[in-house]
């Protein structure tokens, strides 16, 4: 009789709470080198690691991390999911926020969106939005759902959009 071992194979929450841990390391690691104070938070949510940096200080210089629209911010989340990458092998869908720009920027979209929502049921005309990231765009996109109209992404690179229609 031979003895083997039965590796147990990680559950999807253990892989996701693996890749927050390991966002986690590379960003202590950058806030320690860019001399930037602030903690990290680490969840997981819609199926994918959430991680925060955050700074109760009210001198914090986190925005530089979040630069001019966000840019800098998503900049470094790219750079994060690359180091997740590296170190797992597979495609990380982490989302990162600072100091709390995201949660703004995503109540700020879904205000925006209600007013597009609105002007469409009261025209019937479909509405093309500015240009928006991903991340803005599928805020859209889910609340047109939440709405019953129809929204789909148009155009490519820095022009894609979102359209809103009522079929």
């Amino acid at each position: 009789m031979t003895d083997e071992i039965v590796e147990k194979k990680p559950t999807r929450a253990e892989l996701l709470e693996e890749e927050g841990d390991i966002a986690a390391d590379y960003l202590e690691e950058l806030l320690d080198i860019a001399d930037i104070d602030g903690d990290i938070d680490i969840d997981v949510k819609e199926g994918r690691p959430q991680v925060a940096i955050v700074c109760d200080e009210e001198d914090s210089n986190l925005s530089t991390l979040v630069g001019k629209e966000g840019r800098t911010l998503a900049a470094l989340q790219e750079l994060t999911r690359l180091a997740v990458q590296s170190a797992t092998g597979q495609r990380s869908w982490m989302m990162l926020d600072i100091d709390g720009f995201r949660n703004r920027r995503r109540d700020a979209l879904k205000e925006m969106a209600r007013d597009y929502i609105e002007k469409v049921k009261a025209s019937g005309e479909p509405v093309s939005l500015k240009p928006m990231n991903s991340f803005e765009r599928k805020v859209i996109h889910d609340q047109v759902s939440k709405a019953g109209l129809v929204s789909e992404s148009e155009g490519e690179g820095d022009r894609r959009h979102v359209v809103i229609s009522a079929e």
